[in-house]
């Protein structure tokens, strides 16, 4: 099969196009045509060599967690899916080794949940990490409710965008940081747009004189400190960027690969709650190209990539 491979950590010079050989399905796994592999910044990141400190390695190393396709085989375990069954995924294992990058990925059935039929590929492919992202912070860590305000930092990249629609599907009241550029989009979601940077307390305060009911942060910096202003309880700020958000008595948020979960984000897809902005898509052999572009931190929404 053709994939995106590194054989040592480094920057974009050590991601290759390569082939290597299909991978083995165990008997709890479903082998995977992929159509389409969202791009995170967890992906660079591994590329570089920063979780190595938790999680192993072994090279070649295929990157990618994120996938959206159709079922080829299954293990002699499964019970859940069948050849043919279009799919999505959240494929991070206990190593890293066989990853989305890759026309063919061997997938835990804790990891996949079916397609929803309202998104294209890309939108699929660019679904499953984001989404869950979302979900398992604005639902388990924070309990959002409905007729409560919330803070998302960072509200227009590609676990924004989702966040503000699953907020505002939990009957909340959205305010979403980002740049000016960015404001009619995140109106479009039914957020309500203020400019991060200097000043920001104020200008939240300016929209909600009484402050904020829960905050998520997804940009880092001073975003916990700037939350913790905002917010009466503490422990109603959760972070994905920044783990001194427990010593302000937050939660860190270290997203799960979970079946039933992402079957609910696909269901919120389905029934019109929730879509995914993509940005921009490459074809699976440009894939450091979009890592570039994911890295510098001011897309828009997701960007995918395409598998032929």
């Amino acid at each position: 099969m053709k994939a995106i491979a590194i054989r040592r950590y480094g920057g974009p010079e050590v991601v290759e196009y390569t082939e290597l050989p299909d991978p083995k399905v165990g008997p709890d796994s479903v082998l995977v045509r992929v159509r389409a592999a969202g791009v995170n910044p967890v992906d660079w990141k591994v590329r570089e060599g920063r979780l190595d400190g938790i999680l192993d390695a072994h090279f070649p190393l295929v990157m990618g967690f994120d996938c959206a396709g159709t079922v080829q085989a299954v293990g002699g375990g499964v019970t859940e899916f069948r050849p043919g069954d279009e799919v999505i995924g959240y494929v991070r294992k206990d190593c890293l080794e066989h990853g989305t990058y890759a026309e063919l990925v061997a997938a835990p059935v804790r990891t996949l949940a079916h397609k929803p039929a309202a998104l294209d590929w890309a939108q699929a492919g660019g679904l499953p990490l984001a989404g869950l992202t979302a979900y398992q912070a604005l639902v388990k860590a924070l309990d959002v409710r409905a007729g409560e305000t919330v803070l998302v930092h960072a509200a227009a990249g590609g676990v924004g965008s989702l966040a503000v629609q699953i907020a505002t599907h939990l009957g909340a009241r959205v305010i979403g940081t980002a740049a000016e550029r960015n404001h009619l989009f995140l109106r479009g979601l039914g957020a309500e747009p203020v400019e991060y940077g200097p000043g920001l307390a104020d200008r939240v305060r300016a929209l909600a004189p009484g402050g904020v009911d829960a905050a998520l942060d997804l940009v880092g910096g001073d975003a916990v400190e700037i939350s913790a202003d905002l917010v009466t309880d503490p422990a109603r700020i959760a972070s994905v960027a920044d783990y001194r958000v427990t010593a302000r008595g937050g939660r860190y948020v270290w997203t799960r690969p979970d079946g039933a979960d992402l079957a609910e984000v696909a269901r919120l897809a389905d029934e019109g709650s929730l879509t995914v902005p993509v940005v921009s898509t490459f074809p699976l052999s440009q894939a450091a190209s979009a890592q570039a572009l994911n890295a510098e931190g001011r897309t828009r929404g997701k960007i995918v990539l395409l598998v032929d």
